[in-house]
């Protein structure tokens, strides 16, 4: 036996032996009742062995397909969710699991290099991680359990898993019994809160989806106590009957009306819960353009705001006319149908696919008031990813209005997002102005440098996010909007969120679902993007040699399609109608001669390492950066060299604001020893 295994040995004994001593001692000593629970029943149910090991359980492969049928439609509600959550969660040593009601697996969503370490413990397809095989893990204590529990690495019962932490919540069928469970596991040290907020959400979503998809030939009806969260994740959702019968309801429908359980509201009438009739809420949803409409719950003062529809199977199909309506045509004059996907119509020059996955993804989650939250370096398209997506949404007629927080100071930003009315303060306009979210009503509020918003702001952003009305400054009229709403950060959010410098409750609000954008460098588009900004900075008939499309392809770019732009823009102005040749494309050229002696000597007085190609007696280029990072630390050098160390120069020239380059200067480690 290896030193190695000696350790492990040990290391599974002491693991057996605290879980032993803790039991046996009356479960006194451990404060999270639901992992004792499960321990013991590990020990005195399931009579296993914490330090034995036990091979992983995994199921036949025509039981596994067995299983997958029989959950198809749980499976198939489920997909969409699982990617997203997984995006959510940029970690490429995660997995998103979905298990059956016995803790198979039989949805599953990781990376390939995760998924191929992972299938050893039994962590894939067909792996069986109930109780009774797998002791105290995510999935089968939560089903154990019926309730979401997060099961950090010592607390797993077998000491194989020490090196996993789960996180699981059940997903519920529309009878109100567990249909599966869903599942984060991890080998990083991901923030368990956050991720069962994150797995809350998304069963929300699935269960939502399989009375969607269970009943498409029922009225569905949205409500919720305010009307903002009509038609978001938090609302009530019912399943209705053509008699005006409950069929089916969410977990929200149930808490909303008080009600414990299905049992409790299952083939009752409307009218016993609402003092409106399915056919009274279909008229006036429809004649209110499927906008909430005001009902009160029966024998009761409380409000609701409702929306009633016609069913999805009828949606779908051809108009037959009235014959398929439980409202008299003379009743309704014609029913629009419900804002819908519009077709993805994205520019042509998006071919990377990832790019174009992620405006497939952002299109179909703001579709359903998802907020869309962006990140990606400075300068790669986040505000015309989110204009595309905009372009392709149900808000496509409304405004597309833009923000960019860390252009503005922190004094005119309230202002700027708000509103104010006439005399509101010194230097308001004479007739007030109205503000960036009320412009942005019906349509989309883009917030670019979302993390240089200033925290008193953003507890009032949230407020207008959470109750959909703003007030203006200076008033204390509120007005309603409604506007799709995407935001960007080339910023860390969760990092400001832990360092107290971003509100970790306006984080879980603007990240609906997180995307990031590859830079410029990293897309394989980069020749079509290339010249699709050249014909838009100097006519279609710019031509460039073959010299300098390969310069210009080869480019690390680290100000993106900002500095793209400018460089191409210079360049036709210099070759004046001609080819475009390396000769006109002195910013990149410039990398790659040798720098004059004198040049060296400004370097190394200016940075703390100097350039890596600065002479034999050079320190070395530091060795944290990846190749990428140091060919970018490369340029910047070379570029405030040509500018001599002007950085104001320096960002006008790549098209970004001092402060972007700032932070990306102390990024690579360049210091600047008299910053302007």
């Amino acid at each position: 036996m290896t030193l190695t295994q000696i350790d492990a040995s040990r290391s599974a004994d002491r693991h057996a032996d605290r879980i032993l001593e803790v039991v046996r001692a009356g479960y006194q000593e451990h404060g999270n009742d639901v992992l004792l629970r499960s321990w013991g029943r590990c020990l005195n149910e399931y009579q296993l062995d914490p330090s034995r090991r036990r091979d992983p359980a995994i199921v036949s492969h025509a039981s596994l397909e067995e299983r997958c049928a029989r959950r198809a439609d749980v499976i198939d509600c489920a997909r969409y969710e699982m990617t997203t959550l997984y995006q959510q969660l940029a970690d490429l040593e995660t997995a998103v699991v979905l298990t059956d009601t016995d803790g198979v697996i039989v949805h599953m969503v990781s990376s390939p290099e995760f998924a191929a370490e992972a299938s050893p413990l039994g962590l894939r397809c067909g792996g069986v991680w109930s109780e009774v095989e797998a002791g105290t893990n995510g999935m089968g204590t939560c089903l154990a359990s019926g309730a979401p529990v997060s099961v950090r690495r010592e607390d797993h019962f077998f000491s194989l898993f020490t090196q996993l932490t789960c996180s699981a919540v059940p997903v519920f069928d529309p009878s109100g019994e567990i249909a599966a469970v869903l599942d984060v596991t991890s080998r990083s040290s991901l923030m368990q809160q956050h991720v069962l907020v994150l797995l809350g959400m998304t069963a929300r979503m699935i269960e939502n989806r399989l009375i969607d998809l269970r009943f498409r030939d029922a009225h569905p009806l949205h409500f919720h106590s305010r009307p903002e969260f009509v038609y978001t994740l938090h609302e009530g959702k019912l399943a209705i009957s053509d008699d005006g019968r409950v069929l089916a309801a969410n977990r929200s429908a149930l808490f909303q009306l008080g009600l414990q359980s299905m049992d409790d509201i299952k083939s009752r009438r409307v009218e016993e819960f609402f003092q409106s009739s399915l056919e009274d809420m279909l008229v006036r949803s429809t004649s209110s353009s499927f906008h909430p409409v005001v009902t009160y719950r029966a024998g009761a003062a409380s409000r609701f705001f409702a929306v009633a529809r016609r069913p999805a199977s009828e949606l779908a199909a051809p108009e037959r006319g009235a014959a398929i309506s439980l409202v008299a045509p003379s009743s309704v004059a014609a029913r629009p149908r419900p804002p819908a996907l519009r077709a993805a119509t994205f520019p042509s020059t998006f071919k990377d696919p990832r790019f174009i996955a992620h405006l497939e993804t952002a299109r179909r989650v703001i579709a359903r008031q998802t907020p869309v939250l962006l990140c990606g370096e400075t300068g790669s398209g986040k505000e015309v990813f989110a204009r595309a997506v905009h372009d392709a949404s149900p808000h496509a007629e409304g405004a597309f209005v833009a923000v960019n927080c860390a252009s503005l100071p922190e004094t005119l930003i309230e202002a700027e997002l708000f509103g104010y009315r006439a005399g509101a303060f010194t230097g308001a306009q004479r007739t007030g102005r109205r503000g960036k979210i009320l412009q942005s009503d019906g349509g989309t509020l883009f917030l670019d440098e979302i993390a240089d918003m200033p925290l008193d702001l953003q507890a009032r952003l949230l407020r207008v996010l959470d109750e959909r009305q703003v007030t203006p400054l200076g008033t204390e009229e509120t007005l309603p909007v409604d506007f799709q709403l995407i935001s960007a950060s080339h910023r860390h959010l969760p990092t400001l969120v832990r360092e107290g410098r971003f509100r970790e409750d306006l984080y879980y609000r603007l990240a609906g679902i997180e995307l990031e954008l590859p830079s410029l460098r990293d897309r394989s588009d980069r020749l079509d993007i290339i010249l699709a900004t050249l014909a838009a900075e100097a006519g279609s008939k710019a031509v460039l040699s073959a010299d300098a499309q390969r310069l210009l392809v080869e480019h690390p770019w680290p100000g993106n399609i900002r500095q793209l732009r400018h460089v191409l823009r210079s360049a036709a102005a210099l070759a004046d109608g001609k080819t475009i040749t390396r000769e006109h494309l002195p910013s990149l050229t410039a990398g790659h001669a040798p720098a004059p002696a004198s040049t060296h000597a400004s370097a190394a007085r200016r940075v703390v390492e100097p350039v890596g190609d600065a002479g034999p007696d050079a320190a070395p280029m530091p060795t944290k950066f990846n190749p990428i990072q140091a060919n970018e630390r490369q340029v910047l050098l070379q570029m405030l060299e040509q500018h001599r160390w002007n950085v104001s120069n320096v960002a006008k020239a790549l098209d970004v604001s001092r402060n972007t380059l700032y932070r990306k200067l102390h990024k690579l480690d360049i210091e600047i020893s008299h910053p302007e």
